[in-house]
């Protein structure tokens, strides 16, 4: 048997972070067992259903390397098949007509409330075989009213539900469009899925649609339902909970293989294994060793994970993910000859792409302004005059070279009897407007002299400035 998954999103807003785990843990068991991944838009809802929705789900798609062996296949293009199905249960016995208006049903279910009762369609209609007149019909499925549902789910178990539990479902509205449970049935017997991995929110689902796959004679796949996602408040990850949107990850800075790493954590486990290789992920997963508890979004942990995927990314690689963050900043990489080296040093310091650009970016544009902080600490004393005095030497420094850079900075050190910091740190400040930087030889490499000239006599004229206002 090959084995054959399916990711089947509504197209009705972003690909939020419940569906891409459920993504991946579809991608990997089909990839884990040589099948195949069908990705199948239900854009049933045409109220909500957008062209914008169905391109974001396929660029978060294309973006976490998610690849799938057949599709995208979109439900509206498949109503001509459903109907068909429809008629074939009708046919069959295995459907009807009801004629129940909605003051009925609603009628009905008060009179069940008031005794105690589950409310649900009493199936009434059932056994009718006169048309009523006026009233354009939906079609229910006829449910079975003795026997049990067993499902032998690979992440919850053995799950057993009593037909009679269950009602007759809509499975065609009045205007003849399909719903949910009729249209996954379909697609899953039609494209032969063979293993049905979502959501425990769907649980309920399960039993219905297996009763629809067997009054068709089709083979059933095997399920796996997966715990929800919690927000840090143990309840439903939501908006509130900080950014859900697969894309807004990517605007964020994070790397995708991040992402990947820190969903297949959610819910899964290998030992205590935090970092995990696409080709780990391929090998070691397995739905059974999916938790059946749910799992706690940790914004805090996503962040670690992205910041040792950072620093453990091929150079080159780094470079070209970075590529269009800078540009966005308006940075043209490509001005400065040092970009390379600048990207690998900040990357040490930068948890996401954004905060990359954002130490980087003093190298390549002039600073609007000095930190606070840093220049309450580092611009004081006699940082005016070992700043002067340093100028006078790196202007006269025949060669502008890491080795000449670090003696110049040294002897200056030596000859006031100060330690290395005072003239770094002032320096650091004059630089790039913050405390910290890449080491400073390397910071004055690669800005060069003139530009490092004419910072250290902006800062200069700063703290002359910020000198006599203090004395006014």
């Amino acid at each position: 048997m090959t084995v054959i998954t399916r990711f089947p999103p509504s197209p009705t807003g972003d690909l939020h972070i419940g569906g891409a785990r459920t993504a991946l843990f579809c991608w990997l068991f089909a990839r884990k067992h040589a099948g195949k991944l069908i990705l199948r838009i239900e854009d049933t809802d045409r109220l909500r259903s957008t062209e914008e929705s169905v391109q974001t789900i396929l660029d978060a798609m294309e973006w976490l390397a998610l690849d799938y062996d057949d599709g995208p296949y979109f439900q509206t293009q498949r109503m001509d098949r459903y109907r068909q199905v429809v008629d074939q249960l009708l046919a069959t016995g295995n459907a009807y007509h009801c004629y129940c208006g909605r003051a009925e049903l609603d009628e009905m279910r008060e009179e069940q409330r008031r005794k105690g009762l589950k409310p649900r369609y009493d199936g009434r209609c059932r056994e009718r075989t006169v048309a009523r007149p006026g009233v354009t019909p939906v079609v229910r499925f006829k449910n079975p009213r003795t026997g049990s549902v067993h499902i032998n789910d690979l992440v919850k178990g053995r799950i057993t539900i009593a037909n009679d539990e269950l009602d007759d479902l809509i499975i065609a509205r009045s205007d003849g469009t399909p719903t949910y449970n009729l249209t996954v049935v379909v697609d899953d017997m039609d494209m032969g899925i063979t293993h049905v991995v979502r959501g425990d929110d769907h649980v309920n689902n399960t039993p219905r649609q297996i009763n629809i796959l067997s009054a068709l004679d089709a083979n059933l796949p095997v399920y796996a339902h997966v715990p929800m996602i919690l927000g840090e408040d143990a309840k439903r990850m939501s908006k509130r909970h900080g950014a859900v949107g697969v894309m807004e990850y990517k605007k964020e800075g994070y790397l995708p293989e991040a992402l990947l790493n820190y969903l297949v954590r959610l819910g899964w486990s290998h030992g205590d294994q935090e970092l995990f290789s696409r080709e780990q992920m391929i090998e070691l997963f397995e739905l059974d060793a999916v938790h059946k508890s749910a799992a706690v979004f940790d914004p805090d942990k996503l962040l670690w994970m992205n910041y040792e995927y950072i620093k453990a990314c091929n150079p080159d690689r780094l470079l070209d993910l970075a590529r269009p963050y800078f540009a966005d900043a308006g940075i043209d990489l490509d001005v400065q000859v040092h970009a390379r080296a600048i990207v690998e040093a900040n990357r040490e310091r930068s948890k996401t792409l954004l905060e990359l650009v954002a130490r980087s970016r003093f190298f390549f544009a002039p600073i609007d302004e000095y930190d606070p902080g840093a220049v309450k600490k580092h611009f004081k004393g006699d940082a005016t005059m070992l700043l002067r005095e340093l100028k006078q030497r790196l202007t006269a420094l025949p060669e502008w070279s890491a080795g000449p850079l670090h003696d110049c900075l040294h002897a200056l050190a030596a000859e006031h009897a100060v330690g290395l910091g005072k003239i770094a740190q002032p320096l650091r400040v004059a630089l790039a407007g913050l405390a910290v930087s890449p080491p400073i030889d390397d910071t004055l490499v690669w800005l060069g002299r003139d530009e490092t000239l004419i910072r250290i006599e902006a800062a200069l004229g700063y703290l002359a400035k910020r000198s006599s206002e203090t004395s006014a």
